[in-house]
């Protein structure tokens, strides 16, 4: 008998080996371009020490607290820029929005609107406006102060200036907003019509920024943050954005100027933070103020909004306790 011939493995299974090792090759580099994009733009955001080590502070409760805001900083823009989007020339050390975002250990989010008119105890200080605690002590010492108005622990902070907010509206090609009435405001430098329309950069601040010309004043424009902040992060979040690393690394360089965070927040903790106002923006969870007595309430620091204590002491205990609060938007 002669030597059988030997058997050869079928072509097609060979081919379907290659096609795997390739399709894994080509995904361990596209990890790799998106960790390095957004480790390059993690490492341009301004580290700051917000949050307190010392003194008395709110026991931890459930979930985790993040403290947002909103400052007039014009940190990397030229005149050209300061004059485009109406910034003026100041060097900006104010809030012009702060917020409370609550992640739940499990459910949906609850972002909270805080009046920067709001009238509160500042830590060392006599009572105040709230935004005044960034003014005189910056980050850490507003961390504290929205500590002791709302008695719950804060875990985290995130800043951006009007230069960082403006970028990054732009780098995604605008967001996607419907008025349901015109606005003109000279001082936030808008003219917008009624409808629905797409906000560039310049636009996009001066929406969010205009409080002379909302019959709301002060409460009218927190909304509207609140709305604008939810759909850029769901046009962030995009896949379009997210999958492309060279994308996500000039969206993320453009909104870097002007954006801080505390030193100790990872860049996945910042993830979850995004994720959460995305969201948000698709209906899951709750975007309120804080319950407000009065709008218009007399203090030796000019007219300021007063909390409505009983509800605000409601909608921050269940906060605390993980529970869903029920406060109207």
């Amino acid at each position: 008998m002669g030597t059988p011939a030997p058997i050869s493995r079928p072509r097609r299974k060979r081919r379907w080996t290659k096609w795997v090792g390739a399709f894994l090759i080509i995904l361990l580099l596209w990890i790799a371009a998106i960790a390095w994009a957004g480790k390059t733009v993690w490492d341009k955001v301004t580290k700051v020490d917000a949050i307190p080590t010392s003194g008395e502070r709110p026991g931890e409760g459930k979930g985790t607290n993040i403290v947002l805001v909103g400052s007039d900083s014009r940190e990397g823009l030229s005149a050209a820029q300061k004059h485009d989007l109406g910034t003026g020339s100041a060097a900006g050390r104010r809030t012009d929005s702060i917020m409370l975002l609550h992640m739940p250990d499990s459910g949906s989010p609850t972002l909270v609107s805080l009046p920067r008119d709001s009238y509160v105890k500042i830590p060392g200080h006599r009572k105040n406006k709230i935004n005044a605690s960034f003014s005189v002590g910056g980050p850490q010492l507003l961390v504290q102060t929205v500590e002791g108005a709302t008695n719950l622990h804060v875990d985290g902070y995130m800043e951006i200036g009007f230069g960082g907010f403006a970028s990054v509206v732009d780098s995604v090609g605008g967001v996607r907003m419907c008025l349901p009435k015109a606005m003109k405001d000279e001082k936030a430098h808008i003219n917008l019509p009624a409808g629905c329309q797409n906000l560039d950069g310049k636009n996009a601040l001066g929406y969010v920024r205009a409080r002379y010309s909302d019959p709301l004043g002060d409460l009218g424009r927190a909304k509207r943050q609140r709305e604008f902040l939810g759909a850029l992060m769901k046009k962030m979040a995009s896949p379009s954005n997210i999958i492309n690393p060279f994308k996500l690394k000039k969206m993320g360089a453009s909104g870097a100027q002007g954006v801080a965070v505390d030193k100790d927040m990872s860049p996945w903790e910042a993830f979850k933070v995004m994720r959460a106002l995305k969201s948000l923006s698709g209906g899951k969870g709750q975007s309120i103020q804080v319950p407000v007595a009065d709008t218009n309430y007399s203090t030796p620091a000019g007219s300021a909004v007063l909390w409505d204590d009983k509800g605000a002491a409601a909608l921050f205990d269940a906060l605390n306790q993980d529970q869903s609060p029920n406060v109207k938007p």
